[in-house]
């Protein structure tokens, strides 16, 4: 059988690929990776680089294209059929990670190359110290039987981490209400109800399907006037994978929830940390938690009185303009769009029409073309999973330097969310510079009827959000693929540039060229355009504080957890709603349940860093603040010191280098519209 995860091809032959390719594939590249490393260990008395890192990093390398796809189609894909194998594989491949970074030869080799040779370049300087770090903390000096069960316990995680998951996928594919009666959607616009009209004949059914996919819940959430209509959907989404709702005990996390923290705090433990905090703070700018602490209350400070001051107008507003006498945590996102028209007389259905897709694209490449002088072309010949998946290569001097799939529509099968993923990383092989190639996902509301896909404002900074990590990755100058690209980055700084990007959302020129209307071709009018931007930080104190509720639950969980105190994974959310959240909850609420980023993602004891790179985000388009948007020098800077040198240096190093001094807070709080 040709295996198409084996094919040394420069891209995955996705439509090749089937589940039963999964596992022998995985195999084999860790056998080969296996024979390599047990070679060295063998032959190499005096490791230098060349012989000994280089090697390793290319069997590393072939195991990283083989698995890449087959992670990829697990989020945006996900089958049955796939789930076993991709667990299996899953397991062979943290096995084989934990048995390569506890392996004492390859450890010692390593020190012996950082130590002794003289003339290596920084970027493998720092992906050698790095490396030694990553032994150090992977257990590779514990005693055998500690060893081994640190070991383990990453095994037992990379399952329970997954198995989160597939529950939170499920228990949002479970839901589902059946509408036959158009008046019980009162209030959706024609576009989505047009959307759910979609979603009931993808099931040969009559009427309208609500779902829980992404563009369907805000639809509901945002416009719908029937209230037990959104009392119903919203209680569905905040009990998704708990004891409680609609499906109730099915697929309950509760269980999950609580081996993660177990075994987390284990893992801690085992390597001398009191708690699992101190030792994730160790890959980290971050130096201690009392400084993650001390960052996140001192905004929640800032920010509390104009919160509150922002729910205090919502309710008043609320009693005297839509009859809602007490406002419940269905009311607030429905609430909150009506008394933002009547502020600004402005709401998403009048800004979509002036964001279709197409021109959004062209706007954001057109950006990136005058920020960093690259062009982006679409490859229309490519090999691909599903007909909606785009493909593209940026070229520079006609050279081009890297490439990278959109995927970003809303279908059942797809995980929830936006993100970036690695293709394939930048890396020197023997044959010359491997270009980096990235996977960038959204779920926008496809197009319906004769219509294209119409973006919400939010949803433009959500692209914009996601090709700054995409541009993280490919316009990386550096060819070690350890610290290419986002790898090796500090995970409090990854966020950086995809919220820099953001603020080309905002600027009137930008937006010249980022919307015309999808009927007309008109531009942005100024009218709304003036709207937009005093409407720009409209409640922005109260979304502060759900980012930071959310930042010091994850942290403080991670901070107190021990063994026996699996209460405190209750608990604490409700300590620290207590402490700053200024909006109702609903008594379903099992938001945690739900949290993927910390249960299930690489956010554990880290979704701070959103904040955290929120104000190395603002304080940096500071500098273009003042010197141009597009001023050449500012550019050519932030794509040297940010983009280009990946994780080849510490990121507080690079930042006083780009910045000229440290990042201070301000910036971020007058970009919010919050008092300092």
């Amino acid at each position: 059988m040709t295996n198409p995860l084996l094919a040394d091809g420069a891209l995955p032959e996705f439509s090749s690929i089937q589940p039963e390719h999964v596992v022998p594939a995985v195999e084999a590249r860790i056998n080969e990776a296996r024979a390599v490393v047990a070679k060295l260990v063998d032959q190499a008395e005096t490791p230098t680089y060349q012989n000994f890192v280089f090697v390793i990093e290319e069997a590393m390398d072939a195991l990283e294209k083989t698995f890449s796809p087959v992670g990829h189609l697990n989020g945006v894909a996900d089958s049955e059929a796939l789930r076993v194998p991709y667990r299996e594989a899953v397991s062979l491949i943290t096995a084989f990670q934990t048995e390569f970074n506890q392996n004492p030869a390859i450890y010692q080799a390593y020190k012996k190359v950082l130590e002794h040779e003289m003339d290596l370049s920084s970027a493998q300087k720092k992906a050698l110290a790095d490396a030694v770090q990553g032994f150090e903390l992977a257990g590779v000096a514990l005693p055998e039987v500690e060893r081994k069960r640190f070991g383990d316990i990453q095994g037992e995680l990379a399952q329970l981490q997954q198995q989160f998951q597939e529950h939170v996928l499920d228990a949002t594919k479970a839901f589902s209400m059946h509408i036959t009666d158009e008046s019980e959607l009162a209030g959706l616009s024609e576009d989505d109800k047009a959307l759910l009209a979609q979603y009931a004949q993808a099931k040969q059914l009559d009427g309208w399907l609500i779902n829980l996919e992404i563009p369907c819940y805000l639809a509901i959430m945002e416009r719908a006037s029937n209230r037990s209509l959104r009392q119903a959907v919203h209680e569905a989404w905040v009990s998704r994978a708990s004891e409680v709702g609609p499906n109730a005990g099915e697929f309950d996390n509760r269980p999950v929830m609580e081996k993660i923290m177990q075994l987390r705090q284990e893992a801690a433990e085992l390597l001398g940390f009191k708690a699992y905090d101190e030792y994730a703070l160790q890959t980290r700018m971050a130096e201690s938690p009392e400084q993650v602490f001390n960052f996140l209350t001192e905004l929640a400070h800032k920010s509390k009185a104009q919160a509150q001051a922002d729910v205090a107008e919502l309710a008043e507003f609320a009693k005297a303009d839509l009859a809602l006498d007490t406002l419940e945590a269905w009311d607030m996102a429905y609430a909150s769009q009506k008394l933002q028209e009547k502020k600004y007389s402005i709401s998403n259905e009048l800004i979509k029409p002036y964001f279709p897709l197409p021109t959004v694209i062209s706007g954001l490449f057109r950006t990136l073309e005058q920020l960093f002088n690259v062009s982006v072309e679409e490859v229309t010949s490519f090999d691909t999973y599903h007909p909606d998946v785009r493909f593209y290569q940026i070229t520079r001097n006609s050279e081009v330097i890297a490439q990278f799939y959109f995927d970003l529509f809303a279908r059942e099968g797809k995980r929830g969310g936006a993100w970036m993923d690695v293709c394939r990383s930048r890396r020197l092989t023997s044959d010359g510079v491997q270009i980096p190639v990235a996977y960038m996902v959204c779920n926008f509301s496809p197009a319906t009827g004769n219509k294209p896909s119409l973006l919400t404002h939010s949803d433009v900074e959500t692209l914009f959000h996601e090709f700054g990590h995409g541009i993280h990755h490919m316009l990386t100058q550096v060819d070690v693929s350890a610290v290419s690209g986002i790898a090796g980055v500090p995970w409090d700084a990854v966020e950086l540039p995809s919220q820099f990007m953001e603020n080309y959302c905002w600027q009137p020129e930008v937006l010249a060229y980022l919307s015309s209307h999808y009927e007309t071709n008109e531009p942005l009018p100024q009218t709304l355009l003036d709207k937009m931007l005093a409407a720009k930080n409209f409640q922005s104190a109260m979304q502060m504080l759900r980012q930071l509720e959310f930042a010091l639950y994850d942290f403080t969980l991670h901070h107190k957890f021990r063994k026996g105190q699996e209460q405190l994974i209750t608990d604490v959310m409700q300590d620290v709603r207590q402490e700053v959240s200024v909006v109702p909850v609903a008594a379903l609420n099992r938001f945690a349940n739900g949290f993927s980023h910390i249960f299930a993602g690489g956010y554990a004891a880290g979704y701070y860093s959103y904040k955290w790179a929120e104000v190395l985000s603002a304080d940096a388009f500071s500098r273009f603040e003042e010197e141009g948007i597009f001023a050449a020098q500012a550019a050519a800077d932030f794509a040297h010191y940010i983009l280009g040198q990946g994780g080849s240096q510490p990121m507080a190093e690079l930042y006083r280098q780009f910045r000229g001094r440290e990042a201070t807070v301000d910036a971020l709080l007058r970009h919010s519209g919050i008092a300092a």
